[in-house]
């Protein structure tokens, strides 16, 4: 006799919600992307790599050894269950409060593995199954399947595509009665946009506007993990500066490229209403989400990494030396105000062709299809400089191949 679980189809051995995760097509697009990217670049040390966020020279000293002298333990408990240790959220308050000057309180700074959990976290916080999730185009490619795996329904808008602002008329448009939270990520990845004082006024007169329209809060989970990778002296503001509503997610994998190294926070601003019924919570989701609490090598290590950053006037010298040279190209590259980025519009509309005759010169970058914007391709200013300088050969040669 045939076994009906042997003649189950495949679909059936994983959840709804785990095939709807893997069937995202931007998910899959990113996913594919790599790996034939990564196929390709395989035993060659002479490939331009401008894809990921990733290091391409050895970290700095002092960073290894805020890690190696963390890694002494101090007491017989130093690697014992660690949750949100009392030295790593203060340290976090008051660099928070330095850069925001917002009074950001110890109690209200949960640390995570990373922004990835921090953002989970904020989700998970306030919004139920079903409720709908606005977060604008292009997007920093994984808020969907985080919005997804938490039962959430994303709903996507545009920002202006010749400022990068964020569009304000789509966000409130919109908006429906099931709305419950907006991200808003600055400065932005991919476009290296950051949020004007103005922009984020209106923003916030609209969301307290919707949330009474519509009887319910509307919250604001701030996406901040390149809030100290700025440029031209620029200050960064948060969201949270303007609307009390905000949940803050913040990374230190980028303010030290150390992505690999899993530790962030969700901040909630003192201006938060209920924050106390808001603490047991998040506290208990931080458990009940696979004790996504950083290990206690880096809490321990944190108030240390506090202290300094990577060297933000090297990014910003590739900023300016690939800005200058793909202009005098005949690329349209707008300089970045902050984040690793370059989000460089394509000189023919596909996007994902040009960025292939680039691979085929051993310079890859993400085509925009990837942040579901295409016509544009990024570039990583990670990349180190002698990546730059070899790449701008390919680059002419490959704008040259695509003129009338």
């Amino acid at each position: 006799m045939t076994d009906p679980a042997n003649t189950s189809r495949a679909t059936e051995a994983v959840s709804h919600r785990a095939a709807r995760l893997a069937s995202i097509r931007s998910f899959q697009r990113v996913d594919a992307y790599i790996t034939d990217a990564s196929l390709r670049r395989k035993g060659q040390s002479d490939v331009c790599d401008f894809t990921f966020g990733n290091p391409h020279q050895m970290p700095p000293d002092r960073y290894v050894n805020t890690l190696r002298d963390a890694l002494t333990p101090k007491n017989d408990q130093w690697f014992a269950y660690q949750t949100n240790g009392e030295a790593a959220r203060e340290a976090a308050a008051e660099s928070l409060q330095r850069l925001l000057d917002v009074p950001f309180r110890t109690e209200d700074i949960y640390l995570t593995t990373g922004g990835f959990a921090a953002i989970a976290l904020a989700l998970k916080t306030v919004a139920d199954p079903g409720d709908e999730v606005i977060y604008s185009l292009p997007p920093w490619f994984l808020y969907e399947p985080l919005i997804l795996e938490a039962g959430l329904v994303p709903v996507k808008v545009t920002v202006d595509i010749t400022t990068f602002d964020l569009d304000l008329d789509a966000i409130e448009a919109a908006i429906t009665e099931r709305t419950r939270v907006l991200i808003v990520n600055s400065p932005n990845n991919p476009t290296g946009r950051i949020y004007p004082p103005e922009l984020l006024t209106r923003l916030a007169d609209l969301l307290e506007a919707a949330s009474v329209r519509i009887g319910r809060r509307i919250y604001l989970v701030s996406d901040e993990a390149y809030n100290r990778i700025v440029f031209d002296g620029l200050r960064f503001h948060s969201p949270a500066e303007f609307y009390p509503h905000t949940l803050l997610a913040y990374s230190y994998g980028k303010t030290h490229l150390s992505p690999g190294q899993r530790v962030g926070y969700l901040a909630l601003p003192p201006s938060m209403p209920h924050r106390d019924a808001m603490r047991p919570a998040i506290t208990g989701l931080q458990v009940a989400m696979g004790w996504v609490y950083p290990n206690a090598l880096l809490q321990h290590a944190l108030p240390e990494l506090e202290k300094f950053s990577i060297d933000v006037s090297q990014l910003q010298r590739r900023r300016d030396r690939l800005v200058d040279a793909l202009g005098g190209m005949g690329y349209r590259a707008q300089p970045p105000e902050g984040s690793f980025y370059l989000y460089v519009p394509s000189p023919v509309p596909d996007d994902e062709a040009f960025t292939e005759s680039l691979a085929r010169r051993d310079v890859f970058v993400f085509p925009g299809v990837l942040f579901e914007t295409p016509g544009f391709f990024r570039i990583s200013l990670t990349a180190n400089d002698d990546m730059v300088e070899r790449s701008l050969p390919a680059f002419k040669e490959a704008i040259e191949e695509h003129r009338p």
